[in-house]
């Protein structure tokens, strides 16, 4: 595992510019459509324009993006990459590896609510992200107001049925149409700005102290719409690995930070200017010619920022998959060239229904930020908590060091979460919900697999005694030629599948592969460790393989792996045959450990996860599949 500050070689700095291009095309989306309502939302908050409340409000804006995005993602946690590799998992992987062992189980239900969260956040982005430009229109005809939602489900109803063709393509016009977007907020920033320049004096942070000390009450309700300039910011950390740290803090340091924050000056001049701009603040700053072309760009930014979340949520699944907190789920690669590019039509199906809802029961941007912004809030206090494990057991910093920066960072997100618990009840209950349902699902599967994983270990015999036995013990069996391959099995114990097949068909294939598979708290495990192969004699081999938990599962490109290792073989697909177990999980409750609902719950997930053929990457015509019942 690695968690240091790389210097970019120079191939690395010869790609540096399409890097930074496919970053700004890419990690900036959610954060970067912001403005579309954050300010609109604040003022609403605050009770309407006064000069106090907007210097205040654009003050506080201001420095919460230094605050937490710029000083906390940018300059800190960046640094503890995972391989490379950033997200709410990867770091609970790396902060659970080198955490005390007592505390593993706790790092890990804190990872598991964070990815939890960013679920919720997934299906609120698009809804919101959508609706809110669409809503410009009214500002060209006011009465296009009963189209916003038959137009907002038609642009979300097409990018999810594009999903299936991946994102190479589309992704390649992500790039330019965001750096044009943020121009476009620092041009219409700056236009107001140069008339009313006096509104630079909000970058004191006196203004945001005055605001808070004179308006505690006020000011704390704020704070959760303050928070809306925000969401966005752990995309910085959880793309990482797609881009590199140093395109990402080149991009938000000189392209996105200054325009954002010219754009949120430059709507707050105009509110001072023009206090019935603050219905529609960001498309009243546009000149009325440019109104309907910043719409059309608005909606364009707004789908890319969608397309982030989307692709996130695909990415986080697979992640989940491999380490144990979800079922087997159809993941398709659509790239033959990056392995991160995947499509899960299970989830696609479910953001998308999921965002129909909230776009038909909210029907607004007003009403949907009232929802958004405390999942969002929960993941980042999450990853400041878990930076505390990085810090103090894998940077060895002094704990007087430590504390300097955690606490700070906590004390911040923890404000900002408090603030947002306001809006439970006016539809922050959704992505709570949505997160408890996940959450749920993900503990209880880990939870069984482990129970699974303990009672096939209680209940099977040892492998090397069985194959002792039956190869040596004075019975032996009938040799057909061939290769068998037993996967999934777990490490020393005899796969159900080859008691089934030696009860029933009384052959031993000539060539036997145990393989028992575990997956590390890093992404990538390279060739040359991922598979330690055991020579059990007579022809039957355990293979241990690691897998990373960006890595999905390819059996026969591990066969091809492992050749090397076992004397005189030869990998062939037509003369292999795989053998796999099909598990029947019984809900007993004689467990004590877990409840019964759970225990069906988990079966209930069982029976419905994705075949292990299709898991393993196997030729369907070379498996064969045994049945097996499991009590729990």
């Amino acid at each position: 595992m690695s968690a240091t500050v790389s210097t970019p070689s120079a191939s690395e700095n010869r790609a540096a510019p399409a890097l930074v291009l496919g970053a700004v095309g890419v990690v900036f989306g959610d954060i970067g459509t912001s403005p579309i309502y954050t300010l609109r939302e604040c003022l609403k908050a605050a009770g309407g324009v006064t000069q106090a409340n907007v210097f205040g409000i654009v003050s506080l804006i201001l420095w919460s993006i230094v605050i937490v995005v710029t000083l906390k993602y940018v300059m800190f946690v960046m640094r503890a990459d995972n391989d490379g590799e950033g997200g709410i998992l990867a770091l609970t992987a790396l902060a659970s590896g080198v955490a005390p062992e007592r505390l593993r189980y706790l790092l890990l239900t804190l990872g598991v609510f964070g990815a939890a969260m960013f679920y919720g956040d997934s299906m609120i982005t698009p809804a919101i992200s959508v609706i809110s430009a669409v809503e410009g229109v009214t500002l060209i005809d006011s009465h296009l107001t009963t189209w916003i939602v038959p137009i907002s489900l038609v642009i979300l109803t097409g990018l999810f049925a594009i999903q299936r063709r991946g994102t190479a393509a589309v992704g390649k016009l992500f790039g330019p149409v965001m750096i044009g977007w943020f121009l476009t907020l620092a041009a219409l920033g700056l236009l107001h700005v140069v008339r009313a320049p006096s509104i630079l004096a909000a970058a004191w942070p006196t203004h945001a102290i005055y605001f808070v000390a004179h308006n505690p009450t006020t000011a704390f309700i704020v704070l959760g719409s303050v928070f809306l300039a925000l969401t966005g910011g752990e995309a910085l950390y959880a793309d990482m690995g797609h881009f590199g740290k140093a395109p990402i803090r080149f991009a938000w340091l000189f392209l996105v930070l200054p325009s954002l924050v010219l754009n949120y000056f430059g709507q707050g001049a105009l509110v001072l200017a023009q206090p019935a701009a603050v219905q529609q603040p960001f498309f009243g700053s546009a000149p009325d010619w440019a109104l309907a072309p910043l719409v059309i760009l608005a909606t364009a930014a707004t789908v890319i920022a969608s397309q982030a979340v989307i692709s996130g949520a695909f990415s986080m699944t697979k992640q989940a998959v491999q380490l144990g907190l979800l079922p087997r789920i159809p993941i398709v690669h659509t790239s033959t060239h990056e392995v991160g590019q995947v499509y899960v039509p299970f989830i696609n199906v479910t953001l998308y229904a999921a965002v129909v809802f909230l776009v038909m029961f909210f029907k607004s941007s007003d009403n949907l930020a009232a929802a958004y912004g405390i999942a969002v809030a929960s993941t980042m206090l999450l990853t400041t908590l878990l930076m505390y494990f990085i810090t103090h057991n894998l940077w060895h910093w002094k704990p007087i060091a430590t504390l300097a920066v955690i606490v700070p960072l906590a004390l911040v997100d923890a404000v900002f979460v408090s603030s947002n618990v306001s809006k439970v009840v006016d539809g922050g209950w959704f992505p709570l919900l949505a997160g408890a349902v996940l959450f749920t699902i993900m503990t209880t599967w880990h939870r069984g697999k482990q129970l699974v994983v303990a009672r096939m270990r209680a209940d099977n015999l040892p492998l090397e005694d069985v194959i002792h036995s039956i190869c040596r013990g004075g019975h032996p069996l009938t040799r057909v030629d061939g290769t068998a391959v037993f996967p999934g099995g777990v490490a020393g114990t005899t796969p159900t599948a080859f008691m089934h097949n030696l009860k029933h068909n009384r052959v031993l294939h000539r060539t036997n592969i145990f393989l028992a598979g575990t997956t590390d708290n890093v992404p990538y495990v390279h060739d040359s460790e991922r598979a330690v192969v055991n020579d059990l004699g007579d022809g039957c081999y355990s293979v241990s393989v690691r897998s990373g938990f960006m890595q999905v599962p390819d059996v026969p490109a591990l066969l091809q792996l492992i050749e090397p290792q076992v004397t005189g073989w030869h990998y062939e697909a037509s003369d292999t045959s795989f053998f796999l177990a099909r598990d029947t999980i019984l809900a007993s409750g004689h467990d004590k450990t877990m409840a019964l609902w759970r225990e069906k719950l988990f079966a209930f997930l069982g029976r419905n996860a994705a075949q292990a053929a299709e898991y393993y990457s196997l030729p369907p015509n070379r498996v064969v599949e045994l049945g097996s019942q499991i009590n729990l």
